[in-house]
C-alpha cells in the first residue's frame, strides 16, 4: 500500500487528515530532528517532503535522516522535478493551475517523468491552486504565477472544477509559506459543497483553533509547515 492510500484510509476513517511539511533545505539542519520529533507526534497522520528552492546539495541526505527517524507516511511536494527520489515513493504530481507559466503547467512534468517511472513512484495528481496570503511567498516568486484573490470565490471555485474536471484526485489550495493569512473557512465551505475530490489546505495556519474551523468547513487535509518550525508550535504538537 502506498503513502497516498494509507493516508486516504486515514482521512475516510476520521474525516479528515492533519500533515506536517518538511522542507529539506540547508536553513532546517539544526531543526531537522525537532520537526521530525513534531511530526510523529499523535497530532498528524502524515509528512509532506519538499520546498520551492532547495539551496545545497543534500537534498537526498536529509531526506534519508526523516526516513530514518518517522514511520509516519511520506508523500512528496516537489519544488522542482530535480526533488524526485527514490527514497519517497509517493509524489503529489502538481499542475499549477492558478498560473499561466507552462513550466508548471507541463514542463516540469515532462522533465521528471522518466525519473517517475525508473523509480515506480505512485504519482497523485494534483491540481495546485496559489491563494493570496497577504505577502509575496517563495512560491510565487520561484512559479512567477500571480495567487488568486479569496474574494473572488466564482474565480477560485471555476479553477477547482477546472482541476477536478481534468481528473486531478485532489486540490491544494496554498497561501504560501510564511503567509499573513491562510484560506478562509467560508471559502473552503464554498469550494467543499461545489467539488468532489478531497480537498488540501495548506498556507498561514497557526493555531489550533483555525485548523478545526478549516475541517468544519470541509477541508480534507490541512498541512502545516511553516508553523511546525516556530517555538510557539511546541505545546500544540506535544
Amino acid at each position: 500500500m502506498n503513502s497516498f492510500e494509507k493516508i486516504e484510509l486515514i482521512r475516510k476513517s476520521k474525516g479528515y487528515c492533519i500533515l506536517s511539511l518538511i522542507d529539506p533545505d540547508c536553513k532546517n539542519d539544526k531543526h531537522l530532528s525537532k520537526l521530525i520529533q513534531k511530526s510523529n507526534s499523535s497530532f498528524f497522520d502524515g509528512i509532506l517532503v519538499g520546498g520551492s528552492n532547495i539551496s545545497d546539495d543534500k537534498f537526498e541526505d536529509r531526506i534519508k535522516i526523516i526516513n530514518e527517524k518517522s514511520k509516519l507516511p511520506l508523500l512528496l511536494f516537489p519544488g522542482s522535478f530535480n526533488q524526485i527520489t527514490p527514497q519517497i515513493k509517493t509524489v503529489l504530481y502538481l499542475n499549477l493551475i492558478s498560473g499561466r507559466n507552462p513550466k508548471y503547467l507541463i514542463e516540469e512534468h515532462v522533465k521528471g517523468a522518466m525519473k517517475i517511472q525508473k523509480y515506480s513512484i505512485f504519482t497523485v495528481p494534483t491540481a495546485y491552486i496559489l491563494l493570496d496570503g497577504g505577502n509575496t511567498t517563495s512560491v510565487q516568486k520561484v512559479s512567477k504565477t500571480e495567487p488568486l484573490n479569496m474574494s473572488d470565490t466564482e474565480l477560485v471555485l471555476s479553477h477547482a472544477l477546472a482541476g477536478q474536471y481534468l481528473g486531478n484526485k485532489l486540490i491544494y489550495f496554498d497561501c504560501g509559506s510564511g503567509a499573513k493569512k491562510s484560506m478562509m473557512p467560508s471559502l473552503v465551505k464554498y469550494i467543499s459543497d461545489n467539488v468532489n475530490i478531497p480537498i488540501m489546505i495548506g498556507g498561514g495556519i497557526k493555531s489550533k483553533e483555525t485548523i478545526d474551523k478549516l475541517i468544519e468547513s470541509g477541508a480534507s487535509y490541512v498541512i502545516i509547515g511553516n508553523f511546525l518550525e516556530s517555538s510557539k508550535s511546541d505545546k500544540l504538537f506535544n
